[in-house]
């Protein structure tokens, strides 16, 4: 059997019509698959790959026992590959992008379609993006490209001009929640704090579940009370997370930040994505300077889009000088 991945509900109208353009020859080469994270995208693009490269589908789903199949299965599908930073947060480096060149112009071992999936695309850099808009501007026959990317603004104008896009839309708040709790057998209470946290990103949330992520965050929101309350310095704080994901640990902070602003502007009409932290937001939102939220606002924003550019910051400076602002924020 293939490993089991799912069309979220919230995409099956855009999978139906994919599946109608490949049963009238209408399928493209390429295709960009853009949405916020957590949307389904990956999954969408290997249940396509799936569909494409199995040697009996049944209404546009792979068979799960044929030999190809059970190639996919095992990841050593020759006709199917997966272009990936060979690092967490690195870029696509240009190599990379060049040894699928052979690939591209081959005939397929299995007879029928070559699959990439670039996952996320935006991680190329511009010289692996130059490369891959010549195999978009003459692609091989039967073959598809899909660009996974959750920020296609950062794509050159070039290479998203010569894909079909496809817009992932967000679930329904309920129809969002009923899932998290059928996926992940939690209350919808629990289920509804956990997409929040995730900002309304389904599969973000399972991804915070079943990776532990959530106690990650627990930490980082300890650690921002306990500086306030002088329990911890900045500077501890900062060692303590400088080995993790920035953007995953600048996000959270910048999510905080914004809630902040939210109750200060709307008071008890806010809408906050952190509710779990909400004792904690309203009493920092009685003391911080607005003027002195925005710029820390704006400061941590540059410095995330420096880390989406994958600059490679200090570390521990990066963090160090933002807890401390943030105990600046309330003194």
């Amino acid at each position: 059997m293939t490993d089991h991945v799912e069309i979220v509900p919230w995409a099956s109208d855009l999978w139906r019509r994919l599946i109608e353009q490949q049963d009238q020859g209408r399928l493209p080469h390429a295709l960009l698959l853009c949405g916020h994270q957590g949307m389904g995208k990956h999954a969408f693009a290997r249940c396509l790959a799936q569909a494409l490269l199995c040697l009996h589908p049944e209404d546009g789903v792979a068979c799960g026992h044929c030999k190809s199949c059970e190639l996919l299965s095992s990841s050593t599908h020759p006709d199917l590959v997966h272009l990936c930073p060979e690092e967490s947060g690195k870029a696509i480096k240009v190599d990379q992008v060049r040894d699928l060149t052979h690939f591209l112009h081959s005939t397929a071992q299995q007879g029928g379609y070559r699959v990439v999936i670039v996952d996320p695309a935006e991680s190329m850099n511009v010289n692996a993006a130059n490369a891959l808009l010549k195999s978009l501007e003459e692609p091989g026959q039967r073959t598809l490209i899909m660009l996974i990317s959750h920020q296609p603004g950062q794509l050159m104008p070039t290479i998203r001009s010569r894909c079909q896009r496809i817009d992932f839309p967000a679930p329904q708040h309920e129809h969002a929640v009923s899932w998290l709790v059928e996926r992940l057998g939690l209350s919808s209470d629990k289920a509804a704090q956990l997409l929040s946290i995730a900002q309304d990103a389904p599969l973000l949330a399972v991804k915070y579940q079943e990776e532990g992520l959530t106690s990650l965050r627990a930490d980082l929101m300890k650690g921002l009370i306990d500086i306030l309350k002088a329990r911890a310095t900045p500077l501890e704080l900062a060692d303590k997370l400088q080995k993790q994901d920035l953007l995953l640990i600048t996000g959270w902070v910048y999510s905080v930040l914004v809630d902040i602003v939210r109750l200060q502007t709307a008071s008890e009409a806010a809408k906050i994505t952190n509710t779990d932290m909400e004792k904690m937001l309203s009493a920092v939102a009685k003391k911080a300077d607005v003027t002195a939220l925005f710029v820390l606002i704006d400061q941590l924003q540059a410095e995330r889009v420096g880390l989406m550019e994958r600059h490679n910051p200090n570390r521990q400076l990066l963090l160090e000088t933002l807890f401390m602002r943030w105990n600046g924020l309330v003194r």
